[in-house]
């Protein structure tokens, strides 16, 4: 089967248009320009260091800290987080990224020859990644995008790049490009229909991430840590 594409569509549209009782819509949807799209005015003048503050103003709120560095010191800003989480075993994509980053070594040598465990995202040996991510004390990944507004890391999932890695260890490192940032969700939302409008295959799961696992939902009290990290750390990397 062709990566990406969908089979039997015309006959299961047709059937479920038959089970409604009415001839099956073919003509396309046009979507409404509306009069008024505020969405598009909150933070459009401001600038990339504008963002940064805003985000790290956000994160006091969703209760993360956040760091900003030069590619030169992102090995030892992640060093001195997995200190102060007491980390002994760390789990992290399969991206070329940590290596244009320079911590490639640092990772996936200098940790394992200090005695932590490190496990990189393996297609190849399937649900092992899995238990590997729900063992291990910390996930490092990139942010693919960065919602300022919100303190939101958006994350696009492929096979080398596992959404365990964010969601089941117990506390999360997210590397945020300074580049990434940009005002809110709009712009996300934006770029995502951007990818579908052009034929471009779409990640089968965008993850957005705001800071460390939360949830509010009995009698409105906030507990964290219930489904994810108990903890989040964003490191802010200057590449431009």
């Amino acid at each position: 089967m062709e990566k990406g594409q969908i089979y039997h569509k015309d006959q299961f549209l047709a059937n479920v248009a038959a089970k409604l009782g009415r001839e099956r819509r073919t003509e396309a949807v046009i979507k409404p320009t509306w009069k008024r799209q505020p969405q598009w005015n909150v933070l459009k003048d401001a600038s990339q260091d504008e963002l940064v503050d805003v985000l790290k103003k956000q994160c006091e709120v969703i209760h993360t800290q956040v760091f900003e560095v030069d590619t030169s010191s992102l090995k030892d800003k992640i060093d001195a987080i997995l200190e102060q989480y007491e980390a002994s075993s760390v789990i992290t994509w399969n991206d070329k990224r940590f290596a244009d980053y320079g911590v490639e070594q640092y990772l996936f040598e200098q940790l394992t020859s200090e005695g932590k465990e490190v496990h990189k995202w393996d297609l190849s040996v399937g649900h092992e990644n899995i238990i590997q991510a729900e063992k291990a004390d910390v996930g490092i990944t990139f942010s693919d995008m960065t919602l300022a507004e919100s303190g939101t890391v958006v994350l696009f999932s492929d096979a080398d790049k596992g959404r365990s890695v964010s969601l089941l260890p117990k506390t999360y490192i997210a590397i945020i490009p300074k580049s990434t940032i940009v005002p809110r969700m709009t712009q996300a939302t934006k770029h995502i229909s951007n990818l579908v409008k052009a034929g471009e295959l779409v990640p089968s799961c965008v993850n957005f991430i705001s800071g460390p696992s939360n949830s509010a939902d009995i009698e409105l009290n906030l507990v964290v840590g219930v489904h994810g990290p108990v903890k989040a750390s964003y490191i802010i990397v200057n590449d431009k």
